[in-house]
């Protein structure tokens, strides 16, 4: 299986891993995760930012769950990792098939949107050294969410900026990164002035 190139097959992917499940049975995280591959960073992100930003968060700890998991995914590209390991508890959240279906549905007039934006630019940003970087970026993404988790509807911003890194990483677009990277300032700048 090749690996998705921008957010319409990332898409492709969850949503023909969601209806080959049967209907009465709930998917999990690694179910989602697994029909993107294990071994690439960015359609992982990408997966992990959508749920992020998704009505999904309305249950409770999710958003905290999410980011947890980004800060496992970024330590593990920071460090340059080629296998990524996720723990089982992750891996084991069920999250409903219809839920699944229904935002990849709502998702598509955006994605194809976003899809006609990404292009293989400042493609050394998404490459050692600068990947490294990259992957810190994403980190500090995912640990400003949990003071963000405090206000309503804020983590959304971080969540925005883990889809922006996803997209950039997937499609070797490095203008996403750095869109992504000032997502992240404005996300600091809300902790300090907001929160604290």
């Amino acid at each position: 299986m090749s690996e998705p190139s921008n957010l319409n097959e990332v898409l492709d992917e969850i949503e023909e891993t969601a209806e080959a499940q049967p209907s009465s049975q709930p998917l999990t995280l690694g179910d989602l995760l697994n029909s993107v591959g294990r071994r690439s960073y960015g359609p992982l992100l990408l997966v992990i930012g959508l749920i992020a930003i998704s009505p999904l968060t309305a249950l409770p700890g999710l958003t905290w769950a999410t980011a947890a998991l980004t800060i496992i995914v970024a330590g593990q590209m920071a460090l340059g990792l080629p296998h990524l390991w996720l723990p089982k508890s992750a891996l084991n959240i069920r999250i409903g098939r219809r839920q699944v279906t229904d935002g990849v549905e709502k998702s598509r007039p955006a994605a194809r949107w976003i899809d006609h934006l990404l292009k293989a630019r400042l493609q050394f940003l998404s490459k050692p050294p600068f990947a490294n970087l990259v992957a810190l970026m994403v980190l500090a993404a995912a640990l400003i969410t949990f003071p963000l988790g405090l206000v309503p509807l804020l983590p959304l911003i971080p969540g925005i900026a883990i889809v922006a890194f996803g997209l950039g990483v997937t499609a070797r677009d490095g203008v996403w990164l750095l869109l992504g990277t000032l997502i992240v300032g404005g996300a600091f700048w809300l902790v300090l002035t907001r929160v604290f």
